[in-house]
């Protein structure tokens, strides 16, 4: 339950649906950034960029956001749930490529402090072929799901507890993105 009333049954509308269903004029904002940021092209392939977002999430244990970002990840990406896993359990032995690794390091820091993004950790990136683009996104990315993730556990949201439960809205975010 969380600990506001959201005038919404919790379990139609688990974790951030819930707070934006009750202040629709700040969801709009907050659903266009997760949707330029998340979807939109010119950048790591979507599948990639919410793999950050899951990333970051469960570094900040944030069950709703992590669990929902994994499945949206997993529909996105060949290798599916077994490779977020391995992201979220061990980065270093994850097979993702070198770049990849270089940018969720840099999410890392970013969810640690801003300030914990170095030269170096940039300078790494890009000698693993990052372009300036998806470093500048791998930064955003993390920061607005550090905001994110303190929002829903803020709030005290309800987040299903079984990780199937997450592919609805899976499917419906890759078929129609977000603020549908």
């Amino acid at each position: 339950m969380a600990y506001i009333e959201l005038g919404v049954d919790e379990h139609e509308f688990p974790g951030i649906t819930g707070p934006m269903r009750y202040r629709p004029e700040t969801a709009q904002p907050l659903n266009a950034l997760a949707e330029v940021l998340l979807r939109a092209p010119h950048t790591l392939p979507a599948g990639e960029r919410e793999l950050i977002a899951a990333y970051v999430s469960g570094l900040n244990d944030c069950t709703f956001c992590c669990s929902s970002h994994s499945a949206f990840a997993a529909v996105q990406l060949d290798a599916g749930m077994g490779l977020v896993e391995k992201v979220r359990a061990d980065l270093e032995s994850a097979p993702v490529s070198p770049k990849l690794r270089a940018l969720l390091h840099i999410a890392g820091a970013v969810q640690r402090s801003g300030r914990a993004v170095t030269v170096e950790l940039v300078e790494a990136a890009r000698s693993e072929g990052a372009t300036d683009v998806e470093i500048h996104d791998t930064v955003l990315i993390a920061a607005a799901f550090c905001m994110f993730n303190r929002y829903v556990d803020g709030l005290g949201t309800f987040a299903p507890q079984r990780q199937e439960d997450y592919l609805p809205m899976a499917e419906r975010i890759v078929t129609q993105g977000y603020g549908v």
